[in-house]
């Protein structure tokens, strides 16, 4: 792997913990590297799946969240990963819409909040990878 085009995005975060926690639950995705220093904390995390990051960047408020059309987006194994996890978030009061199927090229998606407020798309059958495929000269 090789550090080259879209490598992270940074998002400020109250909770550094609360966000490790929903991250890992609803994206499954671990922290890569983590850091404090007099400027705050920092945790990057991945899903390993390619050398991409969310950066959570400690911060006393949080003024703009990414709002349901403004998401990050994360692919499950199947609809029913989307489910379950509409259903853990509808009991933890963070389902913000959905499921719903929208068929494709969009599938069968919901959107959750996190702690602070930013939305994270939850999705099945999007098929990303084709389109790249299709469109981009992939070697």
């Amino acid at each position: 792997m090789s550090d080259l085009g879209l490598t992270h995005i940074a998002l400020p975060v109250c909770d550094l913990e609360a966000s490790l926690q929903f991250y890992s639950k609803y994206a499954h995705m671990q922290v890569v590297h983590h850091r404090e220093s007099v400027d705050g904390a920092v945790a990057w995390i991945s899903d390993c799946t390619r050398p991409f990051v969310i950066v959570l960047v400690k911060t006393h408020a949080v003024q703009h969240p990414l709002l349901p059309w403004a998401h990050l987006g994360v692919a499950c194994a199947s609809r029913t990963e989307v489910d379950r996890l509409c259903e853990l978030a509808r009991a933890e009061n963070c389902l913000i819409s959905g499921p719903k199927d929208s068929g494709l090229p969009v599938g069968y998606w919901a959107f959750l909040r996190d702690p602070d407020g930013h939305t994270l798309e939850v999705a099945y059958g999007q098929d990303i990878a084709f389109a790249i495929a299709k469109e981009c000269l992939v070697p």
